[in-house]
């Protein structure tokens, strides 16, 4: 740092303030952009890459590249072999430290790791069918038409320059292979740091009260529509980047529309409410949602002061030894209050499906399938859809919730995701232990797959939008929905209470081993003098397959019954043989703890013929 900073670069030693507190660097990237010049012209010597001028994003990676290597080199020389240097670098941003320590020979191993590739997101983005392309792209051109060449070959060059590359799934290890050239040679898939609580139901606890939290919502935005059942209303929700089919929001709307033919039709009680929490350009809240929310408070209020008077009356006539006359109790100042504050719910237009004035609203890609669909919120409608295009926060004056809370607060979190490389959306739904729709293309959906035997069982549902055609998974989507609006209360705790368990599977303590090996690789590449390691061996993953629950799955779709005398009778066989203790027990010993590099069974290679979807 010294040495640096003594050449005019300012450079920062601290620890970042997350859990954990880790060690963390900082190089001032603008200190030494005076050195710009020089050092694009090392790059294009050590790689024969070029980057345009205007392109400040590659222009800042130069910067930050040249100064990684510049401090491995000091860091090396000043080590002198003892202890080594192992360097992690992330996404093509970070690579042109790793091209540069390479070309300097310096003695650090390297791993490089892409959580999605450049064209890829690219390609995915335009509407292009993707997975059923891999070995058909010429990758030179679909780069250069988009005009990111230079930063997709500083990304191949990061790639074949590591000694160790890995990916953070499956799919994106197939996507790595067609669209840069090489194989990964571990897959890292995305873990998080898993609280749990002491008491065992904590979680179920914390999923009431943030219910309640939005229930007030739902009371303010639909004020003189809520003619629907609150505590028989379910919460779907999605929510991420504004990426319209990337996402899968396209899907999910189409899914919603025929969901809610279904419910119309079958003259359900249940109602769902959508939201959909995707950050857009918008100019604020709009009035009328700001209105409802006003309507909803004061005629709280007013229900606060008649129930104070009407206690007051009560107590009173209670001290008296009498039974008071319920006609005299209220007063015809109260009734004439009540009768004002039932009129000040009169609405003449319907509640809106947006809670912000959207810029542009006439191209809004979410807006446009709603008009399309006609999801606008209408009293026979039993699918309702809110679109809140900003991230959420406590401070907000509408829905005054963190994004972990209103997760909580949910029942099913849906990911209908066509490019999604892991998919933490998902995962999180899962630890704080509520049920979610993910698909085959995510990296958390093929990860659960291979480690759960029966995913729905465990509120986990995996939409196939790899093999079937874009309506064949949008009628699986559906049914998933429909069959989980037809689950009992007591059905739906018992799914949360498995969704819940799942969460040891995506902890940093189990999926660190990956990382482990992928270190372990590139010492033993790096330095094969002082480290010794079979090169084709990743950890171990058999065993780590959690069954299937031994009573009957919970959603009332895997098994269709004839009559509903029959499916309530069912369902006291299954209150009688879920033993939750037991099967905890059983789930807790299919996780092995123990880290061990045993080789892999080959598994069948995966296909490329899908369907675009």
């Amino acid at each position: 740092m010294d040495n640096m900073k003594s050449q005019g670069c300012q450079v920062f030693f601290g620890r970042w303030l997350i859990e954990g507190s880790p060690y963390v660097l900082l190089f001032d990237i603008g200190s030494a952009a005076w050195n710009l010049d020089r050092w694009k012209g090392e790059f294009w010597d050590a790689s024969n890459i070029g980057i345009p001028y205007h392109d400040q994003e590659a222009n800042d990676a130069v910067i930050f590249g040249s100064l990684t290597a510049w401090f491995l080199k000091e860091l090396s020389c000043q080590f002198e072999d003892k202890p080594n240097i192992i360097a992690h670098f992330h996404e093509w941003q970070a690579g042109v430290g790793l091209i540069l320590a390479r070309s300097q020979k310096l003695p650090v191993a390297t791993i490089f790791t892409t959580h999605a590739t450049l064209l890829g997101r690219y390609l995915c983005a335009a509407s292009i069918d993707f997975y059923n392309n891999l070995d058909h792209f010429d990758i030179d051109k679909e780069a250069g038409e988009r005009q990111i060449y230079h930063r997709y070959c500083m990304e191949r060059a990061s790639v074949h320059c590591a000694h160790v590359f890995t990916t953070v799934s499956q799919i994106t290890a197939t996507e790595a292979e067609h669209m840069l050239k090489r194989t990964p040679d571990v897959v890292t898939p995305n873990g998080l740091n898993v609280k749990k609580f002491s008491a065992m139901h904590e979680f179920q606890n914390l999923h009431s009260m943030y219910k309640a939290r939005i229930q007030e919502f739902i009371r303010g935005h639909f004020y003189g529509h809520l003619d629907f059942d609150l505590e028989k209303t379910l919460f779907f929700f999605i929510a991420g980047r504004y990426e319209f089919s990337n996402k899968g929001a396209d899907m999910f709307l189409e899914a919603l529309s025929r969901l809610n033919f279904l419910l119309r039709v079958h003259k359900t009680d249940v109602t769902v409410v959508v939201f959909f929490i995707m950050p857009a350009k918008t100019n604020n809240f709009n009035v009328e949602t700001l209105k409802g929310q006003a309507v909803r408070k004061q005629l709280w209020d007013t229900a606060q002061f008649v129930k104070e008077k009407f206690g007051k009356k009560l107590y009173n006539a209670l001290l008296k030894g009498e039974i008071p006359d319920l006609n005299k109790i209220l007063d015809r100042d109260d009734i004439t209050i009540m009768k004002r504050a039932i009129y000040s719910t009169e609405r003449h237009c319907l509640p809106p499906v947006t809670t912000h004035n959207m810029i542009d609203d006439g191209n809004d890609p979410i807006l446009n399938t709603i008009r399309r669909i006609g999801l606008f919120n209408n009293r026979t409608d039993r699918v309702k859809v809110i679109l809140h295009p900003e991230f959420l926060s406590s401070t907000s004056p509408l829905l005054p919730l963190d994004y972990e809370e209103f997760v909580r607060g949910c029942n099913l979190g849906v990911f209908p995701s066509y490019y999604e490389p892991w998919g933490y959306t998902p995962a999180e739904c899962t630890v704080m232990g509520i049920p979610s729709v993910t698909t085959n293309l995510s990296g958390f959906g093929c990860f659960m797959q291979e480690h759960v035997s029966d995913p729905a069982a465990y509120g986990i549902y995996i939409v196939d939008r790899r093999f079937r055609s874009p309506d064949e998974s949008c009628n699986q989507l559906t049914q998933f929905l429909y069959g989980f609006c037809q689950q009992s209360l007591r059905q739906r705790i018992i799914q949360r209470n498995r969704t819940e368990r799942l969460s040891d599977l995506l902890d940093w303590r189990y999926l660190g081993r990956y990382y482990m090996h992928a270190r372990h690789l590139a010492l033993s590449r790096t330095f094969p003098d002082k480290f010794e390691m079979d090169p084709s061996a990743p950890p171990k993953t058999e065993g780590f397959r959690y069954p299937r629950p031994s009573s009957v799955p919970p959603s009332p779709s895997a098994s269709q019954h004839s009559s509903p005398q029959n499916s309530e009778a069912e369902d006291e066989d299954e209150d009688e043989r879920y033993d939750e203790d037991e099967e905890a027990e059983r789930d807790r010993q299919n996780i092995k703890s123990p880290f061990s590099l045993g080789a892999l069974p080959q598994g069948k290679k995966k296909q490329h013929g899908e369907y675009r979807n």
